[in-house]
């Protein structure tokens, strides 16, 4: 078990025999009998509190607090001072120390102090451990994304995250990875270990949108909660609230949204008392806001309240390079799900991939990539088991130019329909279901034709 590392500053050798007597049992005290001393001893080894008296030979206690913060100035130190001195301590305390105690120590008085300052240490490296662990989650290079203009919008998110609790505007087609750029700025914000709430403003009926955003008192509506409801605004309190789809907001959403934005402040449905939050607002948005404000649906002054820092996430077809590590990861995600043992692709399924239009973006292009692992087998994903995205896209793109000119002595319509058989088949690595839809049969259709040409015999 981890021992905290108590330095104990003080030229009177007595107290420290006697501190270091009563700290041993449980902690690791250390001595030093000047400041000078405490700042070399701080040079070669860590410590967790310093106990620190304001009487010193030399360097007094309030210049070698400065000293000692200057070096770590997360490092608790707490200060040991005669009655008299309790102005020195106010001036102390105002530089950063953590707390106090008078001499004669009270025993029972410094050990409660002591655990105390342990406590807020511990609770301190929790914080900076889930802190570290967040940020390693949505770091930069965690997040699937090689094109530039993609690690270009999480450069920029990434600033945004660290500076100021600044309102953001995302907007981009919907599926291209909105929400997760919110939360890696909240994520990668000081308020991880708060609240992320996020709320779909087009999946909810405008009669009901201001009491899911704004909450009801008690016996406001017919048929609602006993108790009244909170809103989301105020369950995300001191944390970031997600507005997802933003341009649906009503008018008279639109005026409550920015009252609050302005004041911080807000009445529930029904309420007559004002309820003040601390939240960084984050709209989204697959529409344009300021040609909403052009054609007179979204309010302007909203708009400029929502538009601090903007951010538009460009479509999956902007940013072709991603498509390939969104599958493999796609892939691996549903491997795991599936029991499958994918493990790659194969040349002909990357350029399908790569060339396929994905207008449903990166919400698509996983829907796709689930199908195949679930009910394709094989190591590899292979362009047999794309088939079923080759028909939207080469119908709308090749058919109209799909033709065969009858050469002057004709040809063999059954040898020609053999022919086409017999590539699908290779196609499709002999698989008959996919064969047929190839060709634009049914499977009962296709298997007729084998038997008649006998194919494969």
């Amino acid at each position: 078990m981890y021992r905290y590392k108590i330095l104990i500053v003080d030229d009177d050798r007595l107290l420290q025999n006697s501190l270091c007597a009563i700290l041993s049992e449980k902690y690791e005290p250390l001595v030093a009998g000047s400041g000078e001393e405490a700042l070399r001893l701080l040079t070669r080894q860590s410590v967790d509190l310093v106990l620190l008296d304001i009487r010193l030979p030399g360097m007094d206690g309030i210049e070698t607090l400065d000293r000692l913060k200057s070096m770590r100035p997360e490092l608790l130190v707490i200060m040991m001072t005669a009655f008299e001195d309790i102005k020195t301590v106010i001036t102390s305390m105002k530089k950063g120390s953590y707390d106090y105690l008078v001499k004669p120590l009270e025993i029972e008085m410094f050990e409660l102090v002591i655990e105390k300052a342990l406590e807020t240490l511990r609770l301190k490296k929790e914080v900076e451990e889930l802190r570290r662990v967040y940020r390693k989650r949505f770091n930069i290079e965690n997040i699937v994304g090689e094109s530039e203009g993609f690690k270009r919008v999480l450069e920029f998110a990434d600033k945004v995250a660290k500076g100021y609790d600044t309102t953001v505007l995302i907007e981009g087609e919907s599926g291209v990875g909105k929400e997760v750029v919110a939360r890696m700025i909240h994520h990668r914000s000081s308020r991880f270990d708060k609240p992320f709430v996020g709320i779909n403003c087009g999946a909810i009926s405008k009669e009901l949108l201001e009491s899911e955003l704004f909450g009801y008192e008690k016996g406001t509506f017919t048929g609602g909660l006993q108790e009244g409801k909170q809103g989301k605004i105020e369950m995300a309190d001191s944390g970031t609230l997600l507005l997802d789809e933003v341009s649906e907001l009503h008018p008279a959403a639109q005026v409550k949204l920015l009252r609050f934005l302005e004041e911080r402040e807000f009445y529930s449905v029904g309420g007559t008392h004002k309820k003040k939050v601390d939240v960084r607002v984050i709209a989204a948005t697959n529409k344009s806001l300021a040609e909403q404000v052009q054609a007179g649906i979204f309010r302007e002054d909203l708009f400029y309240r929502l538009n601090v820092a903007r951010i538009i996430v460009p479509s999956l077809g902007e940013r072709r390079a991603d498509i390939i590590p969104l599958t493999l990861f796609f892939m691996h995600k549903f491997n795991e799900k599936f029991g499958k043992n994918f493990c790659g692709i194969t040349p002909e399924a990357r350029k399908m991939l790569v060339q396929y239009p994905w207008r449903g973006n990166i919400r698509e292009l996983k829907n796709a990539v689930e199908r195949v692992v679930l009910m394709e087998e094989g190591r590899h994903i292979d362009a047999a088991h794309l088939v079923f995205l080759a028909f939207p896209y080469h119908s709308a793109q090749h058919t109209a130019d799909f033709s065969i000119t009858l050469p002057p002595d004709g040809l063999d319509l059954e040898q020609l329909t053999k022919q086409l058989i017999i590539q699908a088949l290779e196609i499709t690595g002999n698989n008959k279901t996919r064969a047929a839809r190839l060709l634009g049969l049914s499977r009962p259709t296709l298997l007729y034709r084998i038997e008649k040409h006998g194919i494969g015999r």
